[in-house]
């Protein structure tokens, strides 16, 4: 089978969207450039600076036409650091993602998580340069069940009905050598006026300003239909050049909103996002009921992490 027929094909909707932590329910379809860029290693004059991976406007000779696979694998795969595109398998492809697994790609499974500190501002965050994911989203898009669900360890997060639970920057180091990092929810509109804030000022010297961010995990409720302040979140990030990973979430539900199934309303999220974004980012499916992508989420981790690592 070529490599363009993994998501080119839509199974139909009597799939059933209930699937064990190793099947994904269904495998989707976009014509979009995906980004390639990540954090820069620590190592370099310069570390606000983003490094893009092979392309094809860098790597094709004008004179070679590209092949239908090719161009395929340029335009739709997220490729990491040190992957050749023209020698990418559909085995390389992480299951219910457009992610490429490649040479960077190790140890992955937590084995520890630690909850270690709440900060108030960015500049009280830990100081030990370890690398870190942000983990940001709509609240109750289910990021403290996320959190729990890949450490295996439940309550590590907080979870709560209420919106709004999350009120600071949570750090959790991992296997003592890299964090996952909560941060508040945004659009809790039913949160008391004292618990309010200002989520953009409030986050925004995180975003800018960390360096040991290798990444932001957005999360994206694939239960209900595109959200503009999850497309204006996306879509700032973007403007900033601050590396993402669209993490949808829900892909276990069977009653969703008006009737669409979770792969329709994740098409429909991607297609408003390609208005605005030239270069689209990595993306996966999740389900923190049934285990769904989890062991995948965590490999694209740890490619990423051990790139900045090197």
């Amino acid at each position: 089978m070529l490599v363009r027929n993994r998501l080119f094909t839509l199974l139909s909707s009597s799939v059933s969207l209930s699937p064990s932590p190793k099947q994904c329910p269904f495998t989707l379809s976009f014509k979009v450039n995906f980004s390639r860029s990540i954090r820069n290693p620590k190592p370099g004059p310069n570390p606000r600076s983003h490094v893009t991976t092979t392309t094809a406007s860098k790597t094709t000779k004008q004179s070679q036409p590209m092949s239908d696979t090719a161009r395929f694998v340029r335009t739709v795969l997220f490729l990491p650091p040190g992957v050749d595109p023209d020698e990418v398998t559909e085995d390389m492809i992480l299951p219910g993602s457009n992610i490429v697994a490649g040479p960077y790609a190790g140890h992955s499974q937590i084995k520890e998580a630690e909850f270690v500190k709440s900060s108030g501002r960015a500049k009280d965050c830990p100081k030990d340069d370890r690398p870190e994911f942000a983990i940001v989203g709509r609240s109750n898009v289910g990021k403290s069940s996320l959190i729990n669900a890949l450490v295996r360890k439940k309550e590590i997060a907080l979870t709560s009905k209420k919106p709004g639970k999350t009120q600071l920057i949570n750090h959790f180091l991992v296997n003592k050598s890299w964090y996952i990092v909560d941060l508040p929810g945004y659009g809790f509109a039913k949160a008391p006026d004292a618990a309010r804030m200002d989520w953009f000022s409030f986050t925004k010297g995180y975003f800018l300003n960390r360096e040991t961010l290798v990444g932001v995990l957005l999360l994206i409720d694939a239960s209900v239909p595109p959200q503009k302040i999850d497309l204006d979140c996306a879509n700032w990030l973007g403007r900033n050049n601050i590396p993402m990973t669209f993490v949808f979430t829900k892909c276990d539900k069977m009653k969703v909103a008006k009737g669409r199934r979770p792969d329709e309303n994740i098409r429909s999220f991607q297609e408003l996002i390609r208005e605005n974004y030239p270069q689209h980012p990595p993306w996966i499916m999740t389900s923190s009921v049934t285990g769904l992508g989890r062991d995948e989420l965590l490999l694209h981790m740890s490619q990423l992490r051990n790139y900045w690592d090197q």
